[in-house]
């Protein structure tokens, strides 16, 4: 029997209706990076510049590892609302604000050996760190914020409602641009002004955020204390978060390895990766789009116990994948060059980037698997087998990388490359189990 929430026929339109805001509001993400970079850029201080991109860096790796906050809301409204339990929407809301309220005020308290060791760990020099330790102790005041925003996000994205999300998001963005030019451009305000702006930011999006859920809530019967703390429901959310957090740390871990091992192999080099990843992110604006379709769709679809519906999510989504990565590696591939030229000024750095270009106009394709089979195993909660995947995808990269160090950076791409294949390609072989076991009649 299949709920009217969900068709069995899932569509293109759908899969955009979902991935198409959520592609642009990746695609303005990095003009926040680009606004800040100029806006202390100008002030003619590399030290401010370094301690901004040094402290940005970790920001974006300590908030990633709590992205479960974006994902599991996602996941489990998107069943809810599969199965018809629309009274559970708000509470799911509810929950997920607590959690992050509690991970966001542990992680101010904390702000001070918290400091130590990752501004420690990026060995930075001491004007450099200096920089970077004053930007942390302001921006750390978002962590409550940011986290909230996360779940927001994730409770629009599981109903589907992607343009609400989309005008979030792109508020956030906007106002942390216009704050970081008025705070350090116009009020002097350095690098402490580029920090401000991102918490000033964070509170206005929640703030936005909230008063939207208040009025898609309004209707809805009175969240009780009972229903809130439902001990299995609360047991069921920490468990899938415990595990997708797990697996986010893997990959950080592996994202964070191919840093560290790119700095060692000198300045040129580190520099000429520096501009290839901007190639990646280009490429994960899209792929990762239609994950966020597929985390919503096939949610969705389990809720409601639909397998046709979530089947013809996942071959939609891969499709759609498969499409898009091939424009964008042909887009690297025609205009790589100058892409890189415009990029950076340096003519060894664009002779050692366009010696590597090739990586990265394979990326985007083995890519495919790996975004979309992520969405799945989300909107499914299938975390456990994502997180233990995740885990031995990491351990492949670094016994890819061990076996091809002898072919220096080249060596540390290729690796690269096996981290992506061995990540959608270990979920897509255990994919039909899930599936079979998920929707046994």
């Amino acid at each position: 029997m299949h709920s009217v929430s969900s068709p069995t026929r899932v569509s293109s339109a759908q899969v955009f209706a979902i991935a198409g805001p959520a592609m642009i509001a990746n695609l303005t993400t990095p003009l926040i990076g680009i606004v800040s970079t100029t806006a202390i850029g100008r002030l003619d201080d590399a030290a401010l510049l370094g301690g901004v991109a040094m402290a940005s860096v970790i920001f974006d790796c300590l908030f990633w590892l709590f992205a479960f906050l974006r994902m599991g809301t996602v996941a489990f409204t998107a069943q809810s609302l599969g199965a018809g339990e629309t009274s559970e929407l708000r509470a799911i809301l509810v929950r997920g604000l607590i959690v992050a309220a509690v991970i966001g005020t542990a992680l101010t308290a904390l702000q001070a050996p918290l400091s130590a060791i990752l501004l420690g760990a990026m060995g930075g020099s001491e004007a450099v760190t200096r920089a970077a330790t004053t930007y942390f102790a302001i921006r750390i005041w978002s962590a409550p914020l940011a986290l909230g925003n996360y779940v927001v996000l994730g409770w629009l994205i599981g109903q589907a409602r992607a343009k609400l999300a989309l005008s979030t998001q792109i508020t956030i963005n906007l106002i942390n641009m216009a704050a970081t030019a008025l705070l350090v451009q116009v009020f002097d305000f350095g690098i402490a002004g580029a920090a401000s702006a991102a918490v000033v930011a964070e509170a206005a999006g929640l703030a936005l955020g909230g008063l939207i859920a208040y009025r898609l809530s309004q209707g809805h019967p009175a969240l009780s204390r009972a229903m809130l703390f439902d001990r299995a429901r609360l047991t069921r959310m920490l468990s899938v978060n415990r595990d997708i957090m797990i697996r986010t740390a893997s990959l950080i871990a592996a994202f964070l390895f191919f840093i560290a091992q790119g700095a060692r192999a000198g300045d040129m080099t580190l520099a000429a990766n520096a501009v290839l990843n901007n190639f990646l992110l280009i490429s994960a604006f899209f792929l990762d789009g239609l994950a966020n379709a597929a985390e919503q769709l096939c949610g969705r679809a389990y809720g409601s116990r639909d397998k046709e519906a979530f089947a013809g999510a996942v071959r939609l989504v891969i499709k759609w994948g498969f499409g898009f990565a091939l424009a964008v590696a042909a887009c690297f591939l025609l205009f790589g060059p100058m892409l890189i030229d415009m990029m950076t000024a340096s003519v060894e750095v664009r002779r050692i980037a366009r010696d590597y270009l090739w990586f990265v106009i394979f990326a985007p394709l083995l890519g495919v698997f790996a975004f979309a089979y992520d969405g799945v195993y989300i909107g499914a909660t299938w975390a456990r087998d994502m997180r233990n995947l995740m885990m031995a995808s990491l351990v492949i990269f670094l016994a890819a990388w061990l076996a091809l160090r002898g072919f220096g950076n080249a060596g540390l791409w290729a690796a690269l490359l096996v981290h992506y294949a061995a990540r959608g390609g270990l979920e897509a072989l255990k994919y039909p189990a899930l599936y079979r076991a998920s929707f046994r009649a």
